[in-house]
């Protein structure tokens, strides 16, 4: 062990709590009488990944990132796991790869010089409309990433690139599959961008500028064939299992388009209907796959 397992019994709540930076997702959302509020009965600042884990693994406890989403639920936590002190907020710009810790925020990366040279356009395209500056100065990464939240900008963007998750417990995983799995009591510590070359393109609807998406999407390609991405179905954003080539006649589209609306599984909500999302899908993806044909 690397700790002391030494707790601080001290309430919580929501105005009192240490400055937020990332978040997990909350168990139950507000009715609405019920004020916003989340308790915990002890805090821990996590001096090493190791102890976060160990203490993680009581269902009663709960990882504290931006608590952008957490303050949303009202949610008795026994002990709340700070991982503000572990230099998780750091992104590093390697030979092969971008490494991001779990506590950058979206504003890091909307600003960061390396990830707007590499990813182009689509970056600053997938954050933008993430409420304002003053949230994505508070949302996580890693609080983003653990949620898998249906309508997350950000997961859509990065399924399109060749991605891996850093667990404190299972290791590496590639994100592909970490955003199809349940949730469960591992950390996440990092993500791991990888260089290659692909370049990307993102797009999305919302009935107004701030609002969650009605659908999203990304394209990203080798130069070669194209990468699909589609997300706020609603539900979880999932890679395509096929690619199109890039230089596809329109029929070839037409036909791709067909088989992609019929593997991805699109329903309606407040936001739209079923047939209007898969209407969508093929705008946007027209869109998308016009900005990689003009960036190569």
């Amino acid at each position: 062990m690397c700790y002391s397992g030494r707790e601080k019994t001290i309430p919580l709540s929501m105005k009192d709590m240490p400055r937020p930076v990332g978040a997990p997702m909350a168990e139950r959302m507000l009715k609405e009488d019920e004020t916003p509020l989340f308790t915990a009965k002890n805090y821990v600042r996590a001096t090493c990944l190791q102890e976060a884990y160990d203490l993680n693994q009581k269902r009663a406890n709960a990882i504290l990132g931006g608590g952008c989403w957490m303050k949303m639920g009202a949610r008795s936590i026994g002990t709340l796991i700070d991982l503000s002190g572990l230099d998780l907020d750091q992104i590093q710009e390697e030979e092969d790869c971008f490494t991001l810790g779990a506590m950058v925020t979206l504003r890091q990366m909307e600003a960061h010089a390396g990830l707007c040279r590499a990813l182009g356009p689509a970056l600053k395209k997938s954050l933008r409309h993430i409420v304002g500056v003053q949230f994505r100065n508070c949302a996580t990464l890693g609080g983003t990433l653990y949620s898998r939240f249906g309508f997350s900008d950000v997961l859509t963007l990065l399924l399109a690139l060749d991605c891996q998750v850093q667990l404190v417990g299972a290791g590496l995983v590639p994100l592909e599959v970490y955003a199809q799995q349940p949730y469960d009591r591992d950390v996440l510590s990092h993500l791991h961008i990888k260089k290659n070359g692909r370049k990307v393109a993102y797009e999305s609807f919302r009935n107004t500028q701030t609002d969650l998406p009605v659908l999203t999407c990304a394209l990203s390609t080798d130069g070669q064939t194209v990468r699909t991405v589609v997300g706020a179905r609603p539900g979880r954003a999932k890679r395509s299992s096929m690619e199109l080539a890039l230089g596809a006649t329109e029929k070839e589209v037409a036909d791709y388009l067909q088989v992609l609306q019929k593997e991805l599984r699109f329903d309606g909500n407040l936001r739209g209907s079923e047939a209007y999302r898969r209407h969508l899908c093929g705008v946007l993806f027209r869109r998308a796959l016009g900005q990689l044909r003009e960036g190569m």
